[in-house]
């Protein structure tokens, strides 16, 4: 797991992460439901589709639209075991662990945040 300045500093060289802004619909989802809903949304996507040692569809399995959780995945590169392995140093073929699924909860709290103040 990295530190989130130097994860955050990484995530802003990368062109393909940069890209990735809520839509209109996923701002206006975030601000009617709240962050501490949305953040459970998330908590429940990534036990569901990231932690299991081999997750259905992996590099598939995250949508591209229709949440605002979804759309934070894929800026943050917390979408699929590669990513996760990639960016964030988390082995792929085994559960995550308690500890790694909050830190993944944690990087995708600090960007939607982040495009709350934007």
């Amino acid at each position: 797991m990295r530190d989130l300045d130097e994860l955050f500093a990484a995530l802003g060289r990368s062109e393909f992460r940069r890209r990735f802004q809520l839509g209109t619909k996923e701002a206006a989802y975030l601000r009617e439901k709240g962050l501490d809903v949305v953040l459970a949304h998330a908590r429940d996507f990534v036990e569901k589709r990231l932690a299991p040692a081999e997750p259905a569809q992996d590099g598939r399995q995250t949508p591209m639209r229709n949440h605002p959780v979804f759309i934070a995945q894929h800026a943050t590169a917390t979408c699929c075991r590669g990513c996760l392995e990639k960016w964030h140093g988390i082995r792929k073929g085994r559960p995550l662990s308690d500890r790694e699924v909050l830190y993944v909860v944690a990087v995708l709290e600090r960007w939607l945040v982040r495009q709350q103040t934007q």
